[in-house]
């Protein structure tokens, strides 16, 4: 697996769009995460229907139309330096082959970010931009608005991205090791559902996968796990770093299924590492050559997550 292109690091005044590629937004949220950005000397523009819900389908932040084209409108703004979506939830599967993917490609490298349903265009930028991306906290996420170590994390990555190029996970190991590879991953849902798609990466083969997940019986990810087992798509994995389980099973009756389905690999897994669905949730670079050391607890970048 190659490294993805890198987009230039944040500078103050930079101005960055924030859209809704998923689900509806809080309008009380979304100002909150505004007035964040806004402290850190950014310049934030909000998409035109940002605040929309669709008139049909009230987990959909307005139409597959409407949220492709602030979508699409953001990313080729020529001013426009980064883009964060606002929240995830489920949506951008229905609108992401409404794209002009050459007409985005064609506008060049920039920052983008967002997790969760995210997943689905971290996946597609890697294959069909190129383009390293940061699974991180989402403008109008209560993740992002209420927690300092979250913002922190962020920022740095953003603004001084050297600072971080050890990410210190505080994770432990399921299957003690050191591996390298690529970073990528997301929340195993969608990646799972993600298989057979347009967008959707051929293997994590070498790469240091990420999977994280939310409010799933532990069934389903069994399940999750299972699918990506048998399509072959694990196959040649370097190495595994599991986040945040939030509102599935105790971990400690979850373990055993991650054991059981991730430790036949013959790889190195770290456990307990603070991205996805959790408080203070770290910002990890999707598309970065990396090593990782599970008894350490640390996930070391070869170069900053931004130029």
């Amino acid at each position: 697996m190659k490294e993805l292109v890198r987009p230039h690091r944040l500078a103050p005044g930079a101005r960055v769009a924030v859209v809704a590629p998923s689900g509806p937004v809080p309008e009380e949220r979304l100002q909150a995460g505004l007035d964040v950005l806004r402290g850190w000397d950014l310049d934030p523009v909000v998409g035109a229907h940002v605040l929309n819900r669709h008139p049909d389908f009230g987990y959909l932040a307005g139409t597959d139309a409407d949220r492709a084209a602030d979508f699409q409108r953001a990313w080729c703004d020529p001013a426009v330096d980064a883009v964060l979506c606002a929240r995830g939830g489920y949506g951008v599967q229905r609108m992401a082959d409404l794209l002009d993917w050459d007409a985005l490609r064609a506008a060049g490298p920039k920052v983008f970010v967002g997790f969760s349903d995210i997943t689905a265009l971290h996946e597609a930028f890697a294959t069909r931009l190129g383009l390293a991306t940061l699974h991180g906290p989402m403008a109008a996420g209560i993740d992002f608005v209420k927690n300092t170590r979250a913002q922190e994390h962020l920022r740095a990555t953003l603004f001084a991205p050297e600072t971080v190029r050890t990410v210190a996970t505080g994770g432990t190991a399921l299957v003690p090791g050191r591996a390298r590879g690529v970073t990528l991953g997301g929340c195993l849902c969608l990646l799972a559902a993600e298989r057979g798609t347009p967008h959707a990466r051929p293997s994590a083969r070498g790469g240091l996968l990420c999977l994280e997940d939310v409010g799933e019986e532990t069934y389903r990810l069994d399940r999750y796990l299972t699918q990506l087992l048998r399509s072959g798509w694990l196959d040649g994995v370097s190495g595994v770093l599991l986040g945040s389980w939030e509102d599935c099973a105790d971990y400690a009756g979850l373990r055993p299924l991650l054991a059981d389905r991730l430790g036949g690999l013959g790889v190195p897994v770290a456990e307990n590492v603070g991205f996805g669905h959790c408080e203070g949730a770290l910002t990890i670079p999707f598309g970065l050559a990396a090593e990782l050391d599970t008894d350490a607890g640390t996930l070391t970048l070869d170069e900053p997550a931004l130029r």
